[in-house]
């Protein structure tokens, strides 16, 4: 088990927290009968859901190398944010047809102090764990911690939303606020939902790293560049917490094996140390074999010698 397991723990946070403000907000829309309220209480559904699936895999994360799985499992993180992801643009669907079936048929609302009171209350768990979580996974690189404290941040300016909507009909006595402030959270989670997704099938897709990442290992390989020494095919990806980084350098040929493999120790020791957590894998060549040339491309029998 990778020393990541501990990681679980907040998934459980999460669950405890979106059973809570689940059961918060459904009170609230029974008290009030507000389709602003009860959008709010189907997306905690979908923190619920959202949070079983991000406690399964990064229980499947946690688990080292293995025969089949050689890099680890930490790629699996996306599948959770992918699922979240689909699941918000499923609420946001059910959220609008809700909205416009109140707008269509506008009812007065009920108990509207107490209502407000108590989504108040499930939306300041929201914040607070969302902070939680928002934190431990920037710490921790984990996006489907990431994911899901995006998510619970949408769920607290939804409810922030909904809250002045309803003070507004209480103040206005205008009913047709509720169902369009339902719709504008119905958009907003369409807008969270597409960016979770794409951000998971980026993962999915080898995305390289940030810019600003990459800029830091050409820095430091350019830094041991020169003197016949030079270096191509440099290529970068993430896997959930993992970041790989591999490159080819090319030296002198009459170089000792001892002599490039010292340099390459050194190449890998700096990018470890600028991007703690990095995995490296470096390649030699020698600068004067017209082949090294041919390792530039990633499939190298498209490009070269046949």
């Amino acid at each position: 088990m990778s020393d990541r397991g501990f990681l679980r723990r907040y998934a459980w946070i999460s669950i405890g927290a979106a059973l809570g403000t689940m059961t918060l907000k459904a009170a609230a829309y029974v008290l009030t009968g507000s389709v602003g309220l009860l959008s709010d209480a189907i997306e905690s559904v979908v923190n619920l859901a959202g949070a079983l699936m991000a406690l399964w895999m990064l229980t499947i994360a946690a688990r080292g190398p293995d025969d089949e799985h050689a890099y680890g499992h930490t790629k699996a993180e996306y599948f959770s944010s992918g699922v979240e992801g689909s699941l918000i643009l499923v609420a946001a669907i059910s959220i609008a047809v809700a909205a416009i079936q109140r707008l269509l048929a506008p009812r007065p609302l009920e108990e509207m102090g107490l209502g407000l009171s108590v989504s108040l209350g499930a939306s300041v768990v929201n914040l607070v764990v969302s902070r939680v979580m928002l934190r431990a996974g920037r710490r921790f690189q984990s996006i489907t911690l990431q994911a899901n404290a995006r998510h619970l941040l949408t769920d607290v300016w939804t409810s922030a939303g909904v809250l002045a909507a309803l003070g507004a009909v209480y103040l206005t006595g205008w009913q047709q606020l509720d169902p369009i402030v339902a719709l504008g959270v119905a958009a907003n989670i369409v807008f969270t939902g597409f960016g979770i997704v794409r951000q998971s099938i980026g993962g999915l897709m080898d995305t390289a790293l940030p810019i600003d990442e990459r800029d830091q290992v050409r820095s430091i390989i350019e830094r041991h560049a020169g003197d016949g020494i030079q270096y191509h095919a440099l290529r970068t990806r993430q896997s959930g917490a993992r970041r790989f980084v591999s490159v080819h350098v090319l030296v002198p040929g009459d170089w000792t094996v001892h002599r490039g493999h010292e340099l390459l120790e050194q190449i890998e020791s700096e990018i470890r140390t600028a991007l703690p957590g990095v995995t490296v894998f470096t390649h030699l060549e020698s600068v004067e074999d017209p082949a090294s040339w041919d390792d530039q491309f990633l499939d190298r029998a498209s490009h070269g010698r046949l």
